[in-house]
């Protein structure tokens, strides 16, 4: 027998009253973890990629933004998906699917796609505190330390509080750079033929790659699975479609603000060092050094600083966030709060630190560039098992995706992992072309790359197999077990559709059969010739009148023999007329009477028995005709 999985981020779990009355209201109640979600979207990892795109080829490179930007949509969305209908993240998800040799590996890889991630961000905060204050960088990248606390705080004061703080954030951010770019003057017109898809040359390959890494994080899709989970509603189909459809307004604003400012910085590069002839700007202390001769006033690298330091900030924090997700359900290791933080973080200072020491402030750039290029290598482990999780029905139920939904991420799933496959082709091929010692590479490298390729088609193909081979398995007899029974149910509202034919009788008789002494019936009649259709209740034929006097004389009877008894007599057609009469009772069980036709009679009157049954939602008891 498994263990039971624990619930996701349990200390904030279904925390998140969504009872509200309005549609505005509700909405504002949902809304929130996106915008923890979209910083991940503008970190310090996202600013070198901009950077550098803007300052080689311009404008050239803003489509990139925008097609990572449609994919990060999509693939939140069902990130999401996954954690509001299934009640499990990523993480639990592949957990739960894979087996253990496969999820350890499935676990360090998602490790270190969040040491990449956090390695971006511990140093974008440390240069922002460095160009702003002066501070050496290895100081700030110890002083990111204590983030940890400052997330502890945050969320011991409750979802909300969080989020509510980092969107204040996210507003600096995008405030920033709302100044920035009227200080640059871009050209619009150039701005506008960069949405044309076009790549200059292999150096442009790789920029792009690292912008849709640092712009489609594997993190993140972890992170969204279970932040939606802090929300409380019921597990009710039409609250459920609710809960999704809102998250979603809260993906796509959030993520659109998060294309702005990515936008944002990729057109500030374009529109000044581009401009200047600049290209080889990819240092983000050069970017804040050139910006004020170049633009003309010294309040420009001040915005520029203030918006680093907040990406960072609010980026530590769903950073750490996410690692407290991916530990808990790979591993299931449950450990006080603050110490998993403090592991979490000390995680990613421990790479920056080292690579401070090794080689100098001067690289940070690259890295910052190379951990983009990282994480985008790791997102084919993120993003195929989690388009196998929403599309499983036995898992999502009626909320699986559809065909055109699956279609889509499969494609982005292809786009992606086949532009990786090309990058590491090419660089594998450079390394043998410039190294001195191809033997090591053939001992290190191709055999991670070749593991690589391998765990790739597993996760791919496993589930497909494993479906394949459950599909045509059925039960054939019960599992032993005790029996046990329901409580008797106690109907209190009966209603009954009366025909006037030789059913009647019986079906009134299986009705009382099933109430107690203070049940109310309802006896519903629908007049549905030519007239009641098109005059409804406005009619005044013979046949209406002898329809309301039958109806009468049956409730007349039930009352006679002590039966609580009223009357519905409505007009035009059964299918609708007959549910917004059982709608309008509150009946919790509605009879109707079948004739046993055969063949084409079928067609005409069991229509009506079934497009009433499935417009009801309370049980529905068919009495068929005795023999």
């Amino acid at each position: 027998m498994s263990e039971p999985i624990p619930k996701s981020l349990e200390e904030v779990n279904a925390s998140v009253d969504t009872k509200k009355r309005g549609f505005f209201r509700r909405l504002m109640a949902f809304m929130g973890p996106a915008y923890l979600i979209s910083v991940g979207y503008m970190d310090p990892g996202n600013w070198a990629t901009d950077i550098a795109g803007g300052s080689q080829y311009g404008y050239t490179l803003i489509w990139v933004l925008l097609m990572s930007n449609l994919m990060a949509l999509l693939l939140q969305s069902l990130s999401s998906r996954l954690g509001i209908v299934s009640k499990r993240d990523l993480a639990q998800a592949s957990k739960e699917t894979y087996s253990r040799p496969v999820n350890f590996v499935l676990y360090l890889l998602a490790e270190i796609a969040i040491a990449a991630t956090d390695l971006a961000e511990v140093l974008g905060m440390a240069i922002g505190l460095q160009l702003l204050f002066g501070l050496p960088l290895i100081w700030g990248v110890v002083l990111t330390f204590f983030d940890t606390f400052v997330l502890l705080f945050f969320i011991n004061k409750g979802m909300k509080v969080m989020e509510a703080f980092i969107l204040t954030l996210v507003a600096i951010i995008g405030l920033a750079f709302l100044v920035e770019m009227f200080l640059a003057k871009p050209d619009f017109g150039e701005l506008a033929t960069g949405f044309i898809p076009s790549m200059p040359d292999k150096t442009a390959l790789y920029i792009a790659i690292g912008i849709i890494g640092a712009t489609v994080m594997p993190h993140n899709l972890y992170l969204h699975s279970s932040l939606v989970q802090s929300r409380k509603f019921s597990n009710k189909l039409l609250e459920t479609k609710e809960a999704l459809r809102f998250n979603f307004i809260d993906s796509a604003i959030a993520l659109n603000l998060a294309f702005f400012v990515n936008a944002a910085i990729l057109v500030l590069a374009a529109a000044t060092f581009y401009r200047a002839g600049m290209y080889d700007v990819s240092e983000i202390q050069d970017a804040h050094k050139f910006l004020q001769p170049l633009l003309g006033t010294s309040l420009a690298p001040i915005f520029f600083a203030v918006a680093l330091i907040a990406a960072g900030q609010s980026s530590t924090l769903t950073g750490t966030l996410a690692g407290q997700v991916v530990m808990e359900g790979y591993l299931n290791l449950r450990i006080q709060p603050w110490i998993r933080r403090l592991v979490t973080r000390t995680l990613a200072i421990a790479p920056a630190v080292v690579v401070i020491l090794l080689f100098g402030e001067e690289v940070t750039g690259k890295m910052l560039i190379f951990s983009q290029v990282l994480l985008s290598l790791q997102l084919g482990f993120a993003i195929i098992p989690l388009i196998h999780f929403v599309s499983d029905k036995r898992r999502m139920g009626k909320l699986a995706i559809g065909p055109v939904v699956k279609t889509m991420s499969w494609l982005v799933a292809t786009i992606i992992v086949a532009l990786n496959v090309q990058l590491v082709i090419e660089e594998i091929s450079s390394w043998f072309a410039t190294t001195e010692s191809p033997l090591i590479l053939w001992l290190t490298v191709v055999p991670a790359a070749v593991g690589a390729a391998f765990l790739l088609l597993y996760v791919t193909f496993a589930p497909l197999v494993k479906s394949m081979l459950q599909e045509p398995k059925l039960k054939l007899h019960a599992e032993h077990g005790a029996l046990s029974v329901f409580d008797k149910k106690q109907f209190q509202k009966i209603a009954v559709a009366i025909d006037f034919s030789d059913m009647d009788q019986q079906t009134l008789r299986y009705a009382i059969s099933m109430g107690t002494p203070s049940t109310e019936y309802q006896l519903i009649h629908i007049v549905e010739s030519a007239g009641a259709i098109l005059l409804g209740d406005e009619i005044r034929d013979r046949e209406t009148a002898e329809d309301a006097e039958r109806l009468a004389f049956y409730a007349q009877e039930m009352k006679a023999q002590g039966y609580k008894t009223q009357t519905h007599l409505g007009f035009g057609n059964p299918k609708t007329a007959i549910p917004k009469a059982v709608q309008l009772f509150g009946a919790d069980l509605l009879l109707l009477g079948a004739h046993g036709h055969r063949f084409f009679k079928d067609l005409v009157f069991g229509t009506t028995v079934d497009s009433v049954r499935h417009n009801v939602n309370i049980p529905v008891f068919i009495v068929r005709e005795e023999d």
